[in-house]
């Protein structure tokens, strides 16, 4: 099934945002439905909302000039974004098939999907956006995993979930629709003594200055509030959460980056990312950290 057939739907119950501005972020994200997430996950049922990372396969690729080239070039940018995931994921640590993880900005939820094909346990996601959540749920449903993968409209500041309830919990990519002090104060207190948070994002860097005109455009084309590498590694400090590993992730995105800006789905954001990681204004980061 395709991302057209799966975007028909009931009507789902959204409760009210908590402030206009996730009241103007559900908007944007309900009505967002650009080809370059869907077509890519249309590959193969896992539909992300992240960009990708690793070498470029110019064998799959192939020859440029025969009518294939741009299906097998939506194939390669879908396989990098999947390879973040992975990534992502790898930094967990040890999870049993009895956990529960928290994917707090779950999108479509790709990466919930391929938590529990890994792991076998259950995935909790929340999303401001209806329509990412009800779309999440019927891919779930498709799959037969709906008894352990499931998406809500809800804030991810307040997930309501118990205290201690999660053993690994995450961000990717959706940490600067908020404020870090209360986004890790709610991922401390939801993980475990012991569980393990990890982000992948985007933030510039302190070394530049200041956010540049390039962050400045990223900023305005996701309605965002991208944060500098130095806010997050002090919010963690401030709420038990203690960083394992920080890795710089800017070489292994920007050839996803260039392939993408040759592609027919193309979103006029494509310069702006490539020029300030080029710059060494914006930086590409994971963070993995313990809750103590």
């Amino acid at each position: 099934m395709t991302s057209t057939e799966l975007t028909t739907s009931a009507a789902t119950f959204v409760p009210g945002p908590a402030s206009p501005y996730q009241g103007d972020i559900a908007r944007y994200w309900d009505g967002e439905a650009r080809p370059v997430n869907l077509r890519l996950g249309d590959v193969d049922g896992l539909y992300h909302h992240h960009y990708g990372i690793g070498d470029i396969d110019h064998a799959a690729l192939g020859d440029t000039g025969d009518g294939g080239y741009e299906s097998r070039l939506i194939s390669e940018l879908h396989r990098l974004e999947s390879a973040q995931a992975e990534v992502l994921l790898d930094h967990l640590g040890p999870i049993e098939r009895d956990d529960t993880l928290l994917d707090a900005g779950c999108g479509r939820g790709g990466s919930m999907v391929m938590a529990h094909q890994r792991f076998g346990c259950n995935v909790e996601g929340v999303t401001l956006s209806a329509k990412q959540a009800e779309f999440a749920n019927r891919r779930a449903l498709e799959l037969g995993i709906e008894d352990h993968v499931r998406a809500r409209v809800c804030n991810m500041l307040d997930t309501r979930l118990e205290r201690g309830q999660v053993a690994a919990s995450w961000n990717n990519e959706s940490s600067m629709y908020v404020d870090l002090e209360d986004l890790f104060a709610e991922h401390s207190r939801v993980l475990s003594v012991g569980g393990r948070y990890v982000t992948i994002t985007g933030c510039w860097n302190p070394r530049y200055g200041q956010p540049s005109k390039w962050v400045s455009q990223i900023n305005a084309h996701f309605e965002c509030n991208i944060h500098s590498r130095r806010e997050y590694l002090r919010a963690m400090a401030n709420n038990r959460l203690v960083p394992q590993a920080v890795i710089d992730l800017t070489p292994e995105t920007l050839p996803y980056w260039n392939l993408r800006a040759t592609s027919s789905l193309v979103t006029g954001i494509e310069t702006a990312f490539i020029n300030s990681y080029k710059d060494g204004s914006f930086q590409y980061l994971l963070i993995a950290a313990d809750r103590v």
